[in-house]
């Protein structure tokens, strides 16, 4: 029997990671993508790219708009803090942090898989190198998957529910070598939380510092596509 799971895919290092692991484990892909009112959308081309090099079996795009709320680096017009910025807000949630953006993905999550009888979730949120983000954390997904299954007709039938995090308590090193491993092409992804137009990583926002780490502490080679740095 084909095992059904729903990916959320942001075009990013670490869904293209889960993506890859999940089809490894033979589970047929539904992936789910926003337009959310992010700075630039370049990462849903790159979800995209992925969907086709990794035979993803459905991609839905869903068009939200957080922006009207903004409260973000990503959804309003506050600048994505770089360099000596990120070092100056260490031990604080940071201005990138999207409120409850993880919890409106997951809740549109919940109605695919419904629908389509599937009864996974794969998400590549991270709990060791991450920007601390609070719905990023253990406890939250637990609890987002214990309501899960209070709120869905699957659920109350008698079907379980599962969120999968595989990359959870992973370094962003591991997370590379286990996805090299698996043959994905980075090259496909971009993580950067204020790319230009065209797609090109700045390099030095807070993501783009952890990618480059992660490829330099895995020992493999950074296929990222980064704007000429002055």
């Amino acid at each position: 029997m084909t095992k059904k799971a729903i990916l959320l895919l942001s075009g990013g290092l670490d869904s293209a990671t889960v993506a890859a692991m999940a089809k490894n484990q033979g589970y047929e892909l539904y992936a789910i993508s926003f337009q959310y009112g992010q700075r630039l959308a370049v990462e849903l081309e790159a979800a995209k790219r992925l969907v086709t090099a990794m035979g993803i079996e459905e991609h839905r795009i869903v068009d939200i708009d957080l922006k009207q709320f903004g409260g973000s680096a990503l959804t309003a017009d506050i600048d994505v803090p770089k360099g000596d910025e990120i070092a100056a807000s260490e031990g604080t949630i940071p201005v990138t942090y999207v409120p409850a953006r993880n919890t409106i993905f997951l809740s549109y999550a919940l109605a695919y898989l419904e629908v389509v009888g599937a009864k996974d979730i794969f998400l590549g949120v991270n709990a060791v190198d991450y920007s601390g983000y609070p719905d990023c954390r253990p406890e939250y997904i637990k609890s987002f998957e214990t309501m899960a299954n209070l709120a869905t007709k699957i659920g109350v039938e008698g079907d379980k529910i599962t969120l999968h995090t595989p990359l959870i308590d992973m370094t962003k090193a591991e997370i590379i070598k286990a996805g090299t491993a698996l043959d994905v092409d980075y090259s496909l992804t971009i993580s950067c939380y204020d790319p230009s137009a065209d797609g090109l990583a700045c390099g030095e926002c807070d993501s783009c510092l952890l990618r480059k780490k992660g490829f330099d502490d895995a020992g493999v080679k950074d296929t990222t596509h980064y704007m000429a740095q002055s």
